[in-house]
């Protein structure tokens, strides 16, 4: 039997499924059979049966009216595995730890997957006023220092094949002109560190640095600061940190 990449046939069931729990991760609000159909275009009758699956092995959770859905709780059960199995993560763990006890600052783990940063640990602000971010939450790689600190890692030609032009723009300060991308990570691989200056969230600046676990790096850390509380010896003494911790 030939095992060419060009005999191979995806299961049409599988696909399907994968896009229904994808969605629901990322989107993750209760979501009516009809608006599912639509955003994954499935007849309702074949999504039905799907859901119905899905429910009944705790996949997807249905409400207490059974006509609206989420992700069940056995999701949580992949993703934990993943993040149990991942020998990177627990190796920075202790770099996430020394981090936020500098800084008392919100310090993210995030690893590039396509044209996004997927964030894989975290660890809190002391402060009441923080950035919010969730563990598995996705942004737009170039939006982020995370991002920016793993696109440096490519050449321009490769970060041109990997993002989607134009990329989004999530504040006025989003980078989406490619020449001015490609400045912005010319200047990410001349100094070792990526600066997001209100790009992914207003108000709040992020610097990170890859990690030298692989080359390209695919893993990177951060520290986020709201504006209000940055000034340029605290985001001097960030780049130093992390350089001595990565």
């Amino acid at each position: 039997m030939s095992t060419a990449p060009e005999d191979f046939q995806p299961v049409k069931s599988a696909g399907r499924t994968l896009d229904l729990l994808e969605l629901l991760a990322d989107q993750p609000h209760p979501w009516a059979l009809g608006d599912l159909a639509h955003a994954l275009g499935i007849p309702k009758s074949s999504l039905h049966g799907l859901l119905r699956t899905l429910t009944g092995r705790g996949w997807v959770q249905a409400d207490e009216t059974g006509t609206r859905f989420r992700l069940g709780l056995r999701a949580l059960r992949v993703g934990a595995a993943y993040l149990d199995g991942d020998d990177r993560v627990g190796l920075l763990a202790g770099v996430l730890d020394e981090l936020s006890r500098r800084f008392g600052e919100a310090v993210h783990l995030g690893r590039l997957d396509g044209d996004q940063v997927v964030y894989l640990a975290k660890r809190e602000s002391v402060h009441r006023l923080r950035l919010y971010s969730a563990i598995g939450r996705r942004l737009p790689a170039h939006a982020t220092a995370l991002g920016k600190a793993l696109l440096a890692a490519h050449s321009d030609q490769e970060v041109d094949e990997l993002l989607s032009w134009p990329p989004p723009r999530l504040t006025p300060h989003t980078i989406t002109d490619r020449d001015a991308l490609h400045a912005a990570l010319a200047t990410v691989r001349a100094t070792g560190y990526a600066v997001d200056r209100e790009e992914n969230t207003e108000g709040i600046v992020c610097v990170a640095m890859a990690v030298p676990l692989a080359t390209p790096a695919v893993d990177a850390v951060s520290v986020s600061v709201p504006v209000t509380r940055l000034r340029p010896e605290l985001e001097a003494s960030i780049v130093t940190a992390l350089r001595d911790c990565l």
